[in-house]
């Protein structure tokens, strides 16, 4: 039984008291995810200001003295040090070098914890844990999260199929791994992928998980820097206008259809194995521009089933503290009173 039920059958009024409040010392245990190019401080303090979390993206502020500056700047506005920043860590051996930069930022700067995505986090381990940085290893699958359990990260946030940006290959939902992972993964779980309604808090607790990690919810938050267009097309989304694109290289990405990602599709209906033929459609910079422009048309625009629950563009509190009483409502539901 986690802390959550326990608190609950007692009576207390600790409703969100869990492993991700009282370690990351944050009130709610939302966490938002590290998104590339949204993961700036505009969009992160008013997250923290409002009880929960969330990471800046450290990839989009690749230059060591842009991150530097970016953390200190979010430390300013939201009046706090209760954030994080995402450390994707590329397959290619060429990135490492950058990476490590960066993360050097991280200790220096005394970031509290981060969220690593992508290869295994084998070589921040060392630097990061000598700096007291809590580490938060994203996986896709039960499995993964076995595994990084092993290297000493401190928990695991586990994403399904459900989820914007990259699921994994294997493409099993959250309501499956959210209970399997808390059951199997000796380590602290936190449940991403299709998490956009506050009802799912209070069921990734009833799992056994520790907390949630949203990104998709956050896209059209007013703080958010894609273009008015953007958000209003998330926001006009009913959760099935995804597609998931590059599966022909083992990358599955789950993006907003549109006709970049139906070109992408024909391109692997035909067989086509030659990445450069897909570059011009799938590179970051067409990505950027999309989201700049408000041109949706163009780019692998990151967008999750949980889109649904995206009804309008709202301030990033509203958005936090809406999850908050959607998951009080279903508590009562349940017949759990505050």
């Amino acid at each position: 039984m986690t802390e959550f039920a326990k608190h609950q059958l007692a009576g207390s009024d600790l409703l969100f008291d869990s492993w991700v409040t009282r370690t990351l010392k944050i009130r709610y245990p939302i966490l938002m995810g590290g998104m590339m190019w949204l993961g700036r401080a505009n969009l992160v303090a008013p997250v923290v200001r409002a009880g929960a979390t969330g990471f800046l993206s450290a990839l989009t502020f690749p230059d060591p003295q842009k991150l530097r500056d970016e953390i200190q700047r979010c430390r300013d506005l939201a009046q706090s040090d209760r954030f994080g920043v995402n450390l994707y860590i590329s397959n290619h051996q060429d990135s490492d070098q950058d990476l490590r930069r960066l993360v050097d930022v991280v200790c220096d700067m005394e970031v509290p914890f981060v969220e690593t995505s992508g290869a295994r986090p084998n070589d921040l381990i060392p630097p990061l844990k000598q700096a007291g940085v809590k580490i938060l290893h994203k996986v896709p699958t039960v499995r993964h999260g076995k595994s990084a359990a092993k290297l000493g990260v401190d928990a695991v946030i586990l994403v399904g199929a459900e989820c914007g940006g990259h699921p994994g290959p294997k493409m099993v939902g959250s309501f499956v791994q959210g209970a399997q992972g808390a059951q199997e993964i000796p380590l602290p779980v936190i449940l991403g992928g299709g998490i956009g309604h506050g009802s799912q808090v209070t069921a990734a607790f009833a799992m056994g998980c520790e907390g949630v990690l949203i990104g998709t919810r956050m896209m059209a938050a007013k703080e958010a820097i894609p273009h008015e267009a953007i958000k209003a097309r998330v926001a006009a989304s009913d959760g099935t206008n995804t597609v998931v694109v590059q599966s022909i290289f083992n990358h599955h990405h789950r993006v907003l259809s549109n006709d970049a990602t139906q070109k992408v599709l024909e391109l692997e209906r035909q067989g086509v194995a030659d990445f450069e033929t897909y570059r011009p459609l799938v590179e970051g910079s067409a990505t950027w521009e999309a989201i700049r422009s408000g041109d949706y048309r163009r780019g692998m625009i990151d967008m999750g089933q949980s889109a649904c629950f995206v009804n309008q563009v709202d301030p990033a509190g509203t958005i936090i503290a809406n999850l908050v009483t959607e998951a009080y409502a279903a508590l009562e539901k349940l017949g759990v009173r505050q």
